[in-house]
């Protein structure tokens, strides 16, 4: 099965701010390929791809399953409500394709330990 995995941020006008991750989901491809035969970058708003058009370039690219993943650090009501919309309506609209909402960055139990880590200190 063909997986793919969609890192989506929020976006920005600022074009080095979105290119920030870019060039982290080419890291996450360089690690994870063994796990994901594709990896991309989206975002849900002010710059491009959005991520309708993310996932169907996954699907297009012969995708069997999507993880989205939300690179965000709160659950404001973009991750709580927004990404899990647009979700909703992708899957409706790839009936055959998986499509899997991860759980967002911030949410993450491994927070703390990656801030410690920053920090220098051990947990």
């Amino acid at each position: 099965m063909k997986r793919a995995l969609l890192l989506v941020a929020h976006g920005s006008r600022r074009a080095a701010s979105n290119e920030e991750v870019n060039a982290l989901t080419e890291l996450l491809a360089n690690s994870l390929d063994k796990d994901y035969t594709f990896i991309k970058s989206a975002f849900l708003e002010l710059a491009d791809p959005s991520i309708p058009k993310g996932i169907t370039r996954l699907v297009e690219m012969g995708a069997e399953e999507i993880d989205v993943l939300p690179y965000f650090l709160s659950a404001g009501r973009h991750v709580s409500e927004d990404i899990p919309t647009i979700i909703t309506e992708s899957a409706l609209q790839y009936s055959n394709v998986i499509i899997n909402l991860k759980e967002y960055i911030g949410g993450s139990s491994k927070m703390v330990d990656y801030i410690c880590a920053l920090l220098g200190k051990d947990v």
